[in-house]
């Protein structure tokens, strides 16, 4: 739903369970902003998370195609550095390297809307993948609005929904909220709340409950399944 929600905690975590269940997950953030940096150019820190996650062989590279300097929409990044990123070269990105066997999970960046590439929006890229989307939300005051209205931009594109997941981000929140409850009174599927933890998420990805469990199972099991299976139902992106 926005920036700064916790959509890479999720995926690393989620990236880690289909990994324990024998899938070879090959994740893809490709384009990351506000990235520093490093002894081999820009660190595209988030990609770098979920790499680490999946065990890749891959490189970093095949992760994040497209690093960027500057902590703005991935668009104006790219302006500002004089490039124009497109559609076709996201989604090129994504697929590349991907075989038959493998499990494709892509991160957006930024909001479901958020300009990735010129005319192009994570729900853009999406839809273009044919992945279902996993909302991440942050648990707090406003998160209602802000998730019914990511899911009504996916009920107009006809983009599948797996689930919500109300990430509190904060180590204090309005004891008299109960954001999970309240959505799970708007919406037709699951709505998960991770609490609060401190330390860093590659270290305390366990912290997740039942329903990225149950997904990462049903997620499996459809991706083992006979080939008749309809793809669409073997791949998760995690937006946020």
């Amino acid at each position: 739903t926005d920036t700064g929600v916790g959509k890479t905690w999720v995926a690393v975590a989620l990236t880690r369970l289909l990994v324990q269940r024998g899938l070879s997950v090959r994740p893809r953030k490709p384009v990351e902003s506000g990235c520093a940096s490093g002894e081999d150019g820009l660190l595209p820190q988030d990609a770098a998370a979920l790499w680490k996650a999946a065990d890749s062989t891959e490189s970093l590279q095949q992760v994040c195609a497209y690093p960027l300097r500057a902590a703005l929409s991935p668009e104006r990044a790219a302006a500002l550095e004089g490039r124009t990123l497109t559609l076709d070269q996201l989604v090129t990105a994504c697929q590349s390297g991907i075989g038959a066997d493998d499990f494709l999970l892509v991160e957006g960046a930024g909001g479901l809307l958020s300009p990735l590439a010129a005319g192009t929006t994570n729900a853009d890229l999406a839809a273009a993948l044919r992945l279902p989307v996993l909302v991440v939300a942050a648990d707090r005051l406003g998160v209602i609005n802000h998730t019914l209205l990511t899911v009504e931009v996916l009920q107009h594109r006809a983009l599948p929904l797996v689930g919500v997941v109300l990430n509190q981000t904060g180590p204090v929140i309005d004891p008299l909220l109960d954001n999970a409850a309240d959505l799970a009174c708007w919406l037709d599927c699951p709505v998960e709340r991770i609490p609060h933890r401190s330390g860093h998420h590659a270290t305390t990805w366990m912290g997740i409950g039942p329903f990225l469990h149950g997904l990462a199972s049903r997620l499996a099991a459809a991706h083992t399944a006979p080939k008749a299976t309809p793809p669409i139902t073997a791949n998760c992106a995690a937006q946020k």
